[in-house]
């Protein structure tokens, strides 16, 4: 959702003259900071789910 009203106000033209190429190209990694490419995932295994809420 972020991305998408991202989007739409640098549509504008106002944004749309001030970007230059390397501000369009810094924006990427933005929305790429929360994948995890390795696969790693850190469990706090000291920690346990209440199941009996859900059941």
């Amino acid at each position: 959702m972020n991305t998408q009203l991202l989007q739409a106000a640098l549509r504008g033209p106002v944004w749309a003259a001030k970007l230059t190429d390397d501000d369009r190209r810094a924006l990427s990694p933005l929305f790429w900071a929360h994948v995890n490419p390795y696969g790693r995932f850190r469990l706090d295994m000291e920690s346990r789910l209440d199941l009996e809420i859900a059941a």
